[in-house]
């Protein structure tokens, strides 16, 4: 192994101050690499010094170093003239720098400057422009570049700069002393310059006693070191770690005859290699891979990993990319990098927002900012992005894995183009803060080129990286590599045969990771041997034996609960392979032939450590009561594809298993939905729903809800009949209707008294309330005629026939009631009470709410428009990013009220008082606060478009200073001096404001602020 380094320390000049350190620093580092890494050092300015009777090459202090000489060296290192090239090359300078603010070489912006370096001449010293390209066509595999000089920085101004070539095999150190903008410095505590006495010290081996101090440990220790210094160091790694020094009195670390099992095992079974402490260490043979993903985050902001299933998509995202990401040694700064992981599942806009949950926090606090960030996430990518550029962290990694669940699990298309579109709405607004990485199975990646998906199919198609098989090197590695981390070794007859068995077999990673665990169990001493392999059954026989012995152990009536839990757990595949769904647990119960209790212990050891079939986990609900529910899920796809017994099953009840599939999709559908009459079964469906309900009752037993939902169904059918009957039978009517219409009255009653009980507070309110006006609209009369009046007919054909319920809540009492998405639209709510009631996202849309209490009341994102609020009270009411469009807010309290981000357009304010008001980056476009009181509001970034704020006691400091509102055309008050302010300030500002507010077209945005700018003021 030949390894040559160039040191250079240059401390004289002709057109430059001369300087003290940079001799002593090279000096040091040439000592370093000679005595400690076996690199042969050429040392420049050359200076030989008497040590006894033999003449020993130093760095001279005094003597100098033509620029042509240094070009020249730096030739030879790089470019040598001889047939063979070293190992490593390794380039250290020490001396002044230059900056190039003209930027003249395109790609960097410094110099290197020699002794005779004329800062007048065009190339004032050695170009890092020449550099970079001097190592582009370097033969040399290991290069190695360490500048301490100011502006050196320069070398790694961009990807491009910082790995010339973009050579896959080639790996690469590079280390400047301070960013292409700054200074270098020499410490006076020290006889070194500050990055020259960090080097050193990372180089020192005896901290890492026994084993290499590499490129990447190097990195970590000077990055520490400078942590907090004057001058910022710039350290990047490309490729494989490079060794540099050790104690030469160690053994070599790769002698492992000595090697003592640690009895830890090194391999994963059916579960991918995580991001954590321990798996890193063990994962072996996508190095190669690794690296490409590297340099697709540090090229761009968007990257599709994807592969066959059991190509290892999961363990090289984590393991391997975002380990690296998350020690820091490949890009300077990723260890800073904050890092969002995610699955889609069935709501992927839910599980979005829970990605931006803080860890810590009680259950309460949790479920308040899940509120908070799915109510941000409801404005697509503009809140996505506000959530991104929120973040302290330099830049935020969005991880989704297994994002072809979008496909699988969620059935709800407009969420999934909700999804869709937030993810790409905040690439385009946030830049480079946010990189996302989805990871799919490449057999969806059709699916996701079928339609634009607001870009995303562009995406995937340019920035598209393929998990490919591993090669037999790796596989080789990806075997014997962790065994050795473990003080083991594999049979060379086994590593040959393993080989053999799984060539020509796509996704047998997860199978060859099983086997191996079961191998680690019959391990012979320290070694893995080829007879156990062949006892096993080899590489498709392992699983396939290990879970049939599994189920043969349990009895007849725990064997009927797998075959149940399996089959439940099986995603059926569309046109594409099965794949696995994740289940509650408590929806997998279905007495009495498969009991809570039986489904519990048959989970547990399917799941436990020493099978690992199942996974479970747990999630959190996202209300006050924070609910948990536990999670089960196939360990790995592998199981579903290779297990002989579960194929079988499967395939001999496919048929089945979709239609109840699409029954207890249905019923899940009724449930969201408030169990609306829509979405009950009808017709063919229904009598489909009922015969496989009665004829697979001992099989395929449904669900409880979806046997709730199906007797629903039925009812509705025979209502159906009833009312289709009562149109031929005219005296019929008559009676059916007194009947109904009493029946109906006793639930209306019931509705009323479970508002009335202080007990009964909760969903049972909620509930009763939007029963009680489901049939409102604007210009139906409500109901308030008893029974057998002169209006009876037409109050009932509009309430049960065509509308539903549409009764007055007006002067009721939901004081600190739960109304988070009730939908009140167009009801009546006269001087209703809400005092600190929780209304978040309920929909008000055009209801009447005159004189209501709405104090202290929790309205984040709720929907007003057009709603009538005259003389309503909102003192201390929370209302940020609520949508009070056309809204009538005249005489209204609004004092000290919190209208963060809420939307007034066209709202009429006149007389109300909003005095201490926050209405931070409020809407306000077309407003009316004539007359109103607005004393102290806080109007900071407000959006002040055609406004009518005469008569206001508005004054001219709220309108001024930094973060002022944005005005544009607005009439202003008698206080404020118009001679001294500009109307049309901030009318481009408004634009922009729109366009990244509502995601509007440009031109969209230019026409609402040209026609707002065209009012006229009357005098």
């Amino acid at each position: 192994m030949t390894r040559v380094a160039l040191v250079v320390g240059i401390n004289t000049y002709t057109h430059f101050p001369d300087l003290k350190a940079p001799a002593q620093d090279a000096e040091a580092i040439a000592q370093r690499l000679q005595q400690d890494g076996d690199f042969k050092v050429h040392r420049f300015p050359e200076a030989l010094v008497r040590e006894g009777e033999q003449l020993s090459p130093t760095v001279g202090e005094t003597l100098s170093m033509p620029q042509a000489q240094l070009e020249a060296e730096l030739k030879q290192l790089f470019r040598p003239d001889s047939a063979q090239i070293p190992d490593a090359a390794l380039f250290y300078f020490s001396g002044h720098g230059l900056p190039d603010p003209e930027g003249a070489d395109g790609l960097d912006k410094g110099y290197l400057v020699a002794s005779d370096t004329d800062p007048r001449q065009t190339r004032p010293g050695v170009s890092l422009a020449w550099l970079q390209n001097l190592l582009a066509h370097s033969p040399i595999a290991n290069q190695i570049v360490w500048l301490d000089c100011c502006h050196s920085g320069g070398l790694l101004i961009n990807v491009q700069a910082a790995n010339p070539g973009h050579r896959h095999d080639r790996s690469r150190c590079f280390i400047a002393s301070s960013r292409d903008f700054e200074k270098s410095w020499q410490d006076l505590n020290s006889p070194y310059s500050v990055l020259t006495k960090a080097l050193l010290d990372g180089l020192d081996p005896t901290r890492l006693p026994g084993r290499w101090v590499d490129t990447f440990a190097l990195v970590d220790s000077v990055n520490q070191a400078l942590k907090g210094e004057l001058q910022t160091p710039t350290c990047t790694n490309f490729g494989d770690a490079i060794n540099l020094t050790r104690t030469w009195q160690v053994a070599d670390e790769t002698t492992s005859a000595a090697a003592t099992d640690s009895g830890l095992c090194p391999y994963k079974g059916l579960e991918f290699f995580d991001l954590n402490d321990t798996d890193p260490q063990y994962f072996f043979g996508r190095e190669a891979l690794t690296n490409q993903l590297i340099d697709q985050v540090r090229t761009s902001n968007f990257m599709a990993l994807v592969g066959a299933s059991g190509n290892g998509k999961s363990s090289v995202l984590r393991a391997g990319l975002l380990h690296q990401l998350r020690v820091g040694r490949r890009i300077a700064g990723s260890d800073q990098w904050q890092l969002l992981m995610m699955r889609p599942d069935a709501q992927p806009m839910k599980n979005l927002a829970t990605a931006f949950l803080p860890m810590d926090g009680s259950q309460l606090d949790r479920a308040e900012a899940l509120g908070r960030a799915e109510g941000i996430l409801q404005e697509g990518g503009t809140g996505l992005a506000r959530l991104i550029e929120a973040a302290p962290a330099p830049r935020v990694l969005l991880v989704v894995d297994q994002f072809e669940e979008v496909f699988t699990r969620c059935d709800d298309l407009d969420e999934r183009e909700q999804f869709f579109a937030c993810l790409m709405g905040a690439l385009q607004i946030a830049g480079d803060k946010l990189c996302q990485i989805i990871a799919m199975r490449s057999d969806f990646v059709g699916k996701c080129l079928e339609r634009d998906y607001s870009g995303l199919a562009q995406q995937v198609q340019q920035y598209m990286v393929s998990v490919l098989p591993m090669q037999p090197d790796e596989l080789r590695a990806a075997i014997c590599q962790p065994a050795i981390q473990v003080g083991l070794t594999v049979e060379d007859t086994l590593v040959t045969e393993t080989l053999n068995d799984i060539k020509g077999a796509p996704g047998s990673l997860p199978l060859l990771q099983y086997t191996l665990k079961e191998l680690w169990q019959r391990r012979q001493g320290n070694q893995l041997v080829l007879s156990a392999y062949q006892a096993l059954g080899g590489i498709n026989g392992t699983l396939d034996q290990r879970a049939t012995e599994l189920y043969q152990g349990f009895n007849a009536e725990q064997q009927r609960t797998v075959r149940h839990l399996f089959q439940q757990l099986t995603q059926l595949g569309e046109g594409t392979e099965d794949t696995r769904r994740r289940v509650f647990l408590d929806n997998l119960v279905s007495e009495p032939l498969h009991s809570a209790d039986r489904v519990q212990t048959v989970v547990e050891k399917l799941a436990d450590k020493e099978n690992r079939l199942l996974v479970t986990s747990e999630v959190v609900g996202k209300d006050d009561i924070g609910e948990r529910r536990a999670i089960v899920d196939v360990a790995h796809e592998a199981l579903i594809r290779h297990w002989r017994l579960l194929r079988q099953w499967i395939e001999q009840n496919r048929d089945l298993l979709r239609q109840q599939r699409r029954t207890e999709a249905s019923a899940v559908n009724w449930q969201e939905y408030q169990k609306g009459e829509r979405y009950l079964l009808e017709g063919w469906a229904l009598k489909e729903a009922v015969r496989f309900m009665q004829q697979q009752a001992d099989t395929f037993p449904l669900s409880d809800s979806a046997k709730v939902f199906i007797k629903q169904s039925q009812w509705k059918r025979r209502w159906v009949w009833l009312k289709t009957a009562s149109w031929l039978i005219i005296p019929a009517v008559i009676v059916v209707g007194v009947v109904e219409n009493h029946l109906r009255e006793q639930r209306v009653r019931a509705d009323f008294e479970r508002i009335d009980d202080l007990n009964q507070r909760g969903v049972a309110e909620k509930f009763s309330a939007e029963d009680l006006v489901r049939g409102c609209r604007r210009g139906v009369p409500l109901r308030s005629t008893p029974a057998l009046e002169p209006s009876f007919l037409g109050n009932y054909i509009g309430e049960r026939l065509l509308f539903g319920n549409c009764r007055s809540l007006s002067r009721l009492d939901f004081i600190s009631a739960d109304l988070r998405d009730a939908n009140l639209r167009d009801s009546e709510l006269v001087a209703t009470d809400f005092i600190s009631a929780d209304l978040r996202y309920a929909n008000f849309r055009g209801a009447n709410l005159i004189s209501a209490n709405l104090r202290e009341a929790n309205l984040i994102s709720a929907n007003l428009r057009d709603t009538n609020l005259r003389y309503a009270d909102f003192r201390d009411a929370n209302l940020r990013y609520a949508n009070l469009t056309s809204a009538d807010l005249r005489d209204t309290d609004l004092s000290d009220a919190n209208l963060n981000n809420a939307i007034f357009t066209s709202a009429d304010f006149r007389d109300a008082n909003l005095s201490d008001a926050v209405l931070i980056n409020a809407d306000l476009r077309n407003a009316d606060p004539r007359n109103a009181d607005l004393r102290n509001a806080d109007f900071r970034s407000a959006i002040l478009l055609a406004t009518d704020l005469r008569g206001t006691n508005l004054t001219p400091q709220q309108l001024t200073g930094e973060g002022g509102p944005y005005l544009c055309d607005s009439a202003l008050p008698d206080t404020v001096d118009i001679e001294d302010t500009d109307l049309n300030r901030d009318c481009d500002a408004i634009r922009e404001r729109l366009i990244e507010r509502y995601s509007l077209a440009p031109e969209h945005a230019r026409e609402i602020v040209n026609d707002a700018r065209q009012k006229i003021w009357a005098e």
